[in-house]
């Protein structure tokens, strides 16, 4: 009887001996896994949706395989509310391979753009929350998490309407030259259509006009837009008042936005 509890007690120890050998060289082991993330790049789909496709390396020099290697996204937005989730998984690394994959997070940009005026018009950053998780030798979880930042660049960045220019037209009607100015901070080329009414200081409608913007992105934008107005009385004045603008495309919809002249 002693001698079988003996033999079992020395049976235990071993086996609690292998197992935190085991623990420990699979532990070490994963310090032998390196992981290099490639550049992100940035595209949109033919659906109008952000893609964001990163490439990324695996490589496992250490004692054991690998099993369920998990890279997770989440992008939160200025506000810090969570907008898309996306997560890329790999069910087992090999010792001694190395595995390229792809790392893709597709989200709206008009969903983006619809949250917030600022999108449109302001640079902010938006966080993203890198989570990885994997198995170490096929049996020992293992996680971790990291924070980084995401530039968004606004596509009507610095929008402007400059001080209207007028020319003779007819008996009734003035051409009023009106320059409109921006720069495209984003990552994709911006197709837009402007629409712009023009009032006096009295809230009386002098005008309207459109026209097509396009702008590549990363790129700056001049150019102008025409309307007719009527020619001054002693009741109308068009040194000062204000427009109201509407932008429209396929990402898009916004208005309207009140801008002041004079």
């Amino acid at each position: 009887m002693n001698v079988s509890i003996r033999m079992i007690g020395i049976a235990t120890t071993v086996f609690w001996i292998f197992v935190v050998i085991f623990a420990v060289s699979a532990m070490y082991s994963v310090k032998d896994l390196r992981f290099e993330f490639g550049e992100p790049q940035a595209s949109v789909t033919s659906e109008g949706k952000m893609l964001l496709s990163m490439p990324i390396t695996i490589v496992n020099t250490g004692y054991y395989n690998i099993r369920n290697f998990n890279v997770t996204t989440l992008i939160f937005d200025a506000e810090n509310m969570p907008i898309v989730q996306g997560s890329t998984s790999v069910p087992i690394i090999q010792k001694g391979r190395e595995i390229t994959t792809s790392h893709n997070i597709t989200f709206s940009i008009a969903d983006l753009l619809q949250k917030s005026e600022r999108y449109l018009f302001e640079d902010v950053a938006l966080r993203a929350e890198e989570r990885i998780g994997l198995w170490a030798a096929e049996v020992i979880p293992v996680e971790a998490r990291a924070n980084i930042s995401l530039p968004w660049g606004a596509p009507l960045y610095n929008f402007a309407l400059g001080t209207p220019q007028y020319s003779a037209y007819n008996r009734t009607h003035m051409r009023a030259e009106i320059p409109i100015s921006f720069e495209n901070h984003a990552f994709f080329d911006l197709a837009c259509n402007v629409g712009v009414r023009m009032f006096d200081d009295s809230s009386r409608l002098l005008g309207a006009g459109a026209t097509s913007v396009e702008a590549l992105q990363h790129s700056a934008y001049d150019g102008s837009l025409t309307m007719y107005v009527p020619v001054p009385t002693s009741d109308t004045s068009m040194t000062s008042g204000y427009f109201e603008v509407n932008f429209a495309s396929s990402l898009f919809s916004f208005g309207p936005m009140v801008i002041h002249y004079g």
